[in-house]
């Protein structure tokens, strides 16, 4: 993929800093990641290049789901694009580069937590409730020291729904 400005790659652990660098710079709108979790999860991230400098990021993560797999769920995360480089398609880039990451893998569905949901609307995600994502909740939500409570989060919870084969059965 090769955005109007940048080239959208996988990170390497070269990368980790400078990831970290472009989350801290929107605490706002963006949950913080320590280094630690950034290097630990550096195959779940694209980032954005130009002229050797990292100017987009996006990540995954698997979320739990008890017993066998039924409806595997899978979080876009850590979105972010230096507010100069915005509005030139890296954002949307990175995003469909996840999304042809996490479908390789075969999930039921790719959900996002986001401020921006007409961007994710483009995409194809719709608006859900937020009970919809309990295991996310529990899993993340509930440890958050921005807001009292999940539900309280001015965050729009949305839902891209993949065509999955049904759980149990056998790919060729």
């Amino acid at each position: 993929m090769k955005p109007e400005d940048g080239q959208v790659r996988p990170a390497e652990f070269r990368d980790a800093a400078a990831i970290f660098a472009l989350i801290r710079r929107y605490r706002e709108q963006l949950l913080p990641r320590p280094l630690s979790d950034i290097v630990q999860n550096i195959d779940r991230f694209l980032v954005c290049e130009r002229k050797g400098r990292i100017i987009g990021s996006v990540s995954w993560q698997i979320l739990p789901e008890i017993g066998a797999p039924t409806r595997p769920t899978v979080e876009i995360k850590s979105l972010a694009v230096r507010q100069s480089h915005r509005r030139g398609g890296i954002g949307r880039a990175l995003v469909r580069g996840a999304i042809e990451r996490i479908r390789a893998i075969h999930a039921a569905q790719i959900i996002a937590l986001t401020f921006a949901p007409a961007f994710f609307e483009q995409l194809g995600f719709r608006r859900i409730s937020k009970k919809r994502l309990m295991h996310k909740i529990y899993a993340g939500c509930i440890n958050c020291t921005k807001y009292d409570s999940p539900f309280t989060c001015p965050e729009a919870a949305m839902a891209l729904t993949l065509e999955s084969p049904a759980a149990g059965t056998a790919r060729p």
